[in-house]
Parts: structure tokens; sequence; C-alpha cells
């Protein structure tokens, strides 16, 4: 573990945790979110603008056509925005050579489930009335945003039109809150609060069952699936979800790659140029985007 990331946990366990844990209201939460956000350097040339149908499109230099990046940002279905993300997306953009389409799902309480689900149908449908075939089109996301790109992957999937390729950093996959590590790890993630799960988990999900496959892909059907790349850090209390999940895809028959990092945070990648292993882990996700 590099001294940036030691440093960047401990920053972590003083001030983003307690922030998450004291977080009144939503509002409160996105607007401490996006203040973090701005804090992120971003890569050269980044360039983030409207690419439609309620998303952006976000490069940092040429990139090529031959395929494209639908990402969903995390942010517990609750915050976070493309712009949150923009940089994390940027250097991937920058890596991969290939642009990024992040839309701006509906988020919660005001736009509980399924609306950020069938946001994610209607992105993609969007991309696909754009002329890009469904193997052209890679699906990624992190967090909250990891498991509605894993939900999309199943319900492509379901209609045979699966994505080229899916890769997913520290998914919420499982809104029922089973995971071991929620309580195993609660104490050594410096950044998520398990005291307050069950009560986001109560404003996102509107009418839906906790196990609704749209809101927790674990317990969904993934019949010929892609690959699949899956980044989790080894202390975070999502790391089951992740495991799990990896399992879950292998009993479909998909080849799923999974890349534990032992002392990595939760969504570590977006300290990109802060700590050398959010670089590496996104070098690692382009080596596999290009490979797919």
């Amino acid at each position: 573990m590099s001294l940036r990331l030691t440093l960047a946990r401990a920053l972590a366990r003083v001030i983003v945790k307690p922030l998450l844990r004291r977080a009144g209201t939503p509002e409160q939460a996105r607007a401490d979110f996006e203040r973090g956000a701005r804090l992120l350097p971003p890569p050269p040339f980044l360039l983030s603008c409207s690419a439609g149908a309620g998303a952006d499109r976000i490069t940092a230099g040429p990139v090529s056509e031959r395929a494209c990046i639908l990402w969903f940002h995390g942010g517990a279905y609750l915050t976070g925005s493309p712009r949150s993300h923009s940089a994390m997306l940027g250097r991937l953009s920058r890596l991969t050579g290939l642009a990024v389409i992040a839309p701006a799902y509906p988020l919660a309480p005001e736009h509980p489930a399924p609306a950020a689900f069938d946001h994610a149908c209607a992105a993609h449908a969007a991309l696909i009335g754009q002329s890009w075939r469904p193997e052209q089109i890679l699906l990624g996301g992190d967090s909250a945003g990891g498991g509605l790109a894993l939900a999309l992957l199943a319900h492509l999937c379901a209609q045979d039109r699966p994505p080229g390729a899916a890769v997913v950093f520290s998914p919420w996959t499982d809104l029922t809150l089973s995971g071991a590590s929620l309580t195993g790890l609660a104490r050594a993630d410096p950044v998520i609060p398990v005291s307050r799960m069950a009560e986001a988990v109560a404003m996102v999900r509107g009418h839906l069952a906790a196990d609704d496959p749209r809101l927790s892909p674990l317990f969904a059907d993934f019949p010929s699936a892609p690959p699949v790349l899956i980044q989790v850090g080894g202390r975070e209390v999502l790391r089951d979800d992740s495991l799990r999940m990896a399992e879950r895809l292998h009993s479909f028959g998909c080849d799923v790659t999974v890349q534990e990092w032992p002392a990595a945070p939760h969504v570590w990648q977006m300290l990109d140029g802060l700590v050398p292993e959010a670089r590496e882990a996104l070098r690692r996700a382009a080596d596999f985007i290009r490979a797919c």
C-alpha cells in the first residue's frame, strides 16, 4: 500500500465517513458530494458535453468510434452525477481511447426505484437509436451505479442483446443487506457508515422489494453474459456484494474477472491523480476493455 493511499484512507475515516454518517438530507449529501468531487484533479483535455437523452459525453483526448462506454455513476442512488465523476471517467476515456456516455439518471427519494433502472434502459436504447450495435456498447458503473449497470446487463441478456462487456467498481448488488462483510468489515471500512444503509434502502426502493433484480442484480439471471470485470477493495463493506456477484455470474457460465485490492477503500478509482493505486486500477480496467 502506497503512502498516499494510507493518507487517503486516514482522511476518509476522519472526514468522509463522519460526513456521510451525519448527513441530514439527500440534498445536503449531494452538495457535500459535489464539493468533494471538485477537489479531484481532472486529466488533461477533459471535455464534457451533452450526449442527448439526459446524458453527458466525457472524453479526454481523441477517441475511436469503434465502441463506447455507458457508465452509471455511484452515490447510493441518492447523490452523484456525471459531473462528480467526470475526472475519473475522463481518465478512463483517455486510457481506453473511447468516449464515456454518463447518464444523469433520476435520484431517490424524489424518484425511487425503478426510475433509475428505467432511465438506464432508455439510455441504452438511445445509443442503439444512434446506430450503435449492442456489442459496441460496454457497460460500466461504480457503487450503486455498478449495481445499476449489472441490472441493465441482466435485462439485456434476457433480451438476447448483451453488450460487449461490463466493468464495475465496488458494485452495490444486494439491497437486502445480507452480505457478511457489512458487519464483518463495518469498522475497517473508512468510507461507508453501515448504520445509514437501511435508511438509504428505504428511500431508494419505492414499491419494489429489496431483492427485485432491478435493484439487486445479485438475484438476477444472466444468460449468455459477456465478460465482466469487478474491482473491489478488500476492506470495504461491499466486498461480499462483489464476491457473491462474481459467483452468481459464474453460475451462468460468464467469464468473470475479480481484481481485489486488499487495502483500497470504496471506489478508490476516483482518486486518480492523487494515489497510484487509482491509476493502476483504471489501467487494468482499460486493458480489460481493450481486450474485449
